[in-house]
């Protein structure tokens, strides 16, 4: 669920003149202290989860009234339903099943190195660097820190200065269950990006655009630190012509303007059958409207993050219109003053626009006729791989063929988003939509070193393949090469 645009990262902490020297001087705290305390216990994990998991639970009002003071509104409802539940859900899914992940793996053992024992021990990182986005600022940075705690490690996060309340109540909210030396928040904006992301961590985390992920990869490989980018793309819809249609409209009004679009899986254009395109729109702008009675005062539907970023999307439409497209949208007179976007659907996008040549990131959707769905799937596979794909059918043959023939960080089937909330599932992109996935299982593999240990038994072959090669030698190694 990334966010665009965002800046890295800087450091602000009180009494601090460079904050490079700073978030150096906190990593080597963690570090130190990673060193002098060893390994965390089973035990040791499960506390720091519970404590997180009862924070989170004491400062829900608190967290939904500054995300909503941050945008200008946002429902508590869709904080506490994207953000607040579904961290609380992962990390309840980590706990039930945290011993099973940390338990040794018994792995096979070739006959010719018999009797012996191979295994893989899952080990801390050591210290893991996140940097969280504005759209969903609870979420993006509780869930990668649940996991990393999860695993043993010990977190630096950056949080968003586009929401600066919310990250000023992160840190507050952290600080009272962890010490530094186990959790440290910095805070910032874009002028020193490269003073966390250039900092030498065992793993770097980065949810937000493609351009900045871009600088992220950069900075982090002067230290080879390995990566996880969460990045966005032009996530489609693919409407399959035997799937209700005013049904899917709604499922798809829902995934699209929630958070008023500002969501990396949003629907970010829809393919449809080409004679029902009009059809189509009509039926996403009465779904809106059951939706969302009004837009102006209705708290239950976001504003824009920011002045530029409702620009931005303004500029999407009027380059669409101006080009040629049909621009169907709700009328509003005083949304514009809550930095508010209604609902809009474009008819006759071209490749050219703008709105087709960059992830939307608002309640904008295009809706692209198709003849057939070879022509969809090319359509898809044309673009660079997204992180979210969205395929409406009852006929499983369908779908199947669609999952056969495209490539997406996941999918949701007959619906928008929900395969991000699924616990169990890892969440990640492809590409230029990201790389690596964490959440659940996925997440605790991902911020440990998968350790190989062989334990050699009481005989060893290697004693007798061993020089000088003689007559054993020979027969073994011709027997191995199948002679």
């Amino acid at each position: 669920m990334s966010a665009h645009p965002i800046s890295p990262v800087t450091l602000a902490v009180p009494g601090a003149e460079d904050p490079g020297v700073e978030a150096r001087r906190l990593l080597a705290m963690q570090r130190a202290a990673a060193a002098r305390e060893g390994t965390p216990s089973y035990q040791a994990r499960m506390a720091a989860l519970d404590l997180l998991q009862k924070q989170i639970r004491k400062y829900r009002r608190p967290f939904a009234e500054a995300v909503s003071a941050d945008f200008g509104t946002r429902s508590p409802a869709e904080s506490d339903l994207a953000e607040i539940i579904t961290a609380l859900s992962g990390i309840q899914h980590t706990k039930r099943h945290l011993a099973r992940w940390m338990k040794p793996q018994r792995r096979s053992v070739h006959w010719t190195f018999q009797p012996g024992k191979a295994r893989v021990i899952y080990q801390p990182l050591g210290v893991v660097g996140v940097i969280s986005p504005w759209n969903y600022p609870l979420l993006l940075s509780l869930g990668p820190i649940a996991d990393a705690l999860a695993a043993g490690n010990r977190v630096m996060l950056k949080p968003s200065e586009f929401t600066p309340r919310t990250s000023a109540l992160l840190q507050q909210m952290l600080s009272e269950i962890f010490p530094i030396e186990r959790v440290a928040v910095v805070q910032g904006g874009p002028d020193v990006a490269q003073s966390f992301a250039g900092l030498p961590f065992d793993h770097l985390l980065f949810t937000g655009s493609t351009e900045i992920g871009r600088r992220v990869m950069r900075a982090a490989a002067d230290n080879l630190t390995p990566v996880t980018l969460e990045l966005g793309g032009k996530s489609p819809v693919i409407l399959c012509r035997d799937y209700p249609l005013k049904k899917a409209a709604r499922m798809i009004a829902l995934g699209k303007f929630l958070n008023a679009g500002q969501t990396c899986i949003a629907p970010d254009y829809a393919l449809v059958p080409a004679d029902l395109t009009e059809t189509f729109a009509e039926a996403m702008i009465e779904e809106t409207r059951s939706l969302y009675p009004a837009i102006a005062g209705n708290s239950d539907y976001s504003s824009i993050v920011s002045d530029r970023h409702y620009r931005r999307l303004r500029g999407l439409i009027d380059n669409a219109r101006a080009a040629g497209a049909r621009i169907i949208e709700r009328e509003d007179k005083g949304a514009e003053l809550e930095r508010k976007l209604p609902p809009t659907v474009i008819l006759g996008a071209t490749p050219e626009m703008q709105v087709m040549r960059e992830e939307i990131f608002g309640p904008i959707l295009p809706v692209l006729p198709y003849a057939d769905l070879d022509q969809a799937i090319a359509h898809v596979n044309a673009g660079d791989r997204p992180l979210a794909l969205y395929c409406f059918s009852n006929d499983h043959t369908i779908v199947d063929g669609v999952l056969a023939r495209t490539v997406s960080g996941g999918v949701t089937v007959n619906g928008t988003l929900m395969h991000c909330a699924q616990d169990d599932l890892p969440f990640g992109g492809v590409g230029p939509s990201g790389t690596g996935a964490y959440h659940g299982r996925d997440g605790f593999i991902r911020l440990s070193h998968a350790r190989a240990v062989f334990e050699i038994g009481r005989l060893s072959a290697l004693d007798r393949l061993a020089p000088p090669y003689g007559k054993f030698f020979k027969l073994v190694t011709g027997f191995l090469l199948g002679k």
